[in-house]
């Protein structure tokens, strides 16, 4: 089949008609020293999409914004999907390619930018971390610019929401939020450092997030032998009031509400992070 340009966004990417449909087609130099009706060399053709919702929206980034910044996006795009062995949401062409460029101007002109879940994601997404590393490293190499992590933070999170199987951006931020302000009402309540690399601190990260997880989709929590919660709420009272106090929170201000029992395994974990 002879794809032939509809249209020129910039000279990597193009539009065809392909059976009355628009579909974009990308690929380097593609669109170099061509006009509307030209054939598009196979060789050259990378990807192809069809953006049903949002096709507008995404021709308009090909066309204004600078093709560095779009051609950085999908190289991010591209190794996001080899690493995760996974295709992403088509929509991550355009949130990433947005954010990035607006992101890169804002560092240009002196801005800082900050992620106050910097940590609570690199826990919870690990790979989508190692994946923004990995573009933090490609943004320096291309545009002599250096993102900070907060930055890689915000690449991690819009890789991680794009995945077939994740909950939207919003829930996703609403999750991270959510531990963060525990942990926080955690430090302030005990009056606690703590030590946001260590082990004790990542283990309790994750058990928030799966506990989360288990109320947001309904499923059935450890059981724990009556005994074992009586013990664990007379040796560490302290902890133990500490973590009701943290239920309480998520209850008024997200209508989460945490069984006991879980409540006596984020208690442990309380522990270890005191234990000095």
């Amino acid at each position: 089949m002879t794809l032939r340009i509809h249209k020129i966004l910039n000279n990597n990417a193009v539009v065809v008609l392909d059976e009355g449909q628009e579909k974009i087609v990308m690929g380097p130099g593609i669109a170099f020293q061509k006009k509307k009706n030209d054939i598009i060399p196979r060789a050259k053709i990378e990807k192809i999409f069809v953006m049903e919702e949002e096709n507008e929206k995404f021709q308009e980034l090909l066309r204004t914004l600078p093709e560095e910044h779009i051609d950085i996006a999908e190289e991010i795009i591209s190794y996001a999907e080899r690493e995760l062995q996974a295709p992403l949401n088509n929509h991550i062409h355009i949130a990433l390619t947005d954010h990035l460029s607006f992101a890169i101007e804002r560092i240009q002109q002196g801005y800082q930018i900050q992620n106050k879940l910097l940590n609570e994601i690199k826990v919870l997404y690990k790979k989508e971390y190692q994946i923004g590393l990995w573009a933090k490293q490609l943004i320096r190499e291309r545009l002599g610019i250096d993102i900070p992590d907060d930055e890689v933070a915000h690449i991690a999170l819009h890789i991680h929401t794009a995945k077939m199987d994740a909950a939207s951006m919003n829930k996703t931020l609403q999750q991270t939020t959510l531990i963060r302000e525990m942990i926080d009402f955690m430090k302030q309540t005990l009056r606690i450092h703590i030590d946001e690399e260590s082990i004790s601190y990542q283990r309790l990260v994750t058990h928030l997030r799966f506990a989360l997880n288990r109320i947001e989709n309904g499923e059935l929590f450890h059981t724990m032998d009556p005994d074992m919660l009586a013990l664990i709420q007379t040796k560490y009272e302290k902890e133990f009031a500490c973590a009701v106090a943290m239920a309480e929170y998520a209850k008024k201000e997200y209508g989460i509400e945490f069984p006991v029992t879980e409540l006596a395994y984020i208690t442990l974990h309380i522990q270890r992070l005191t234990i000095k």
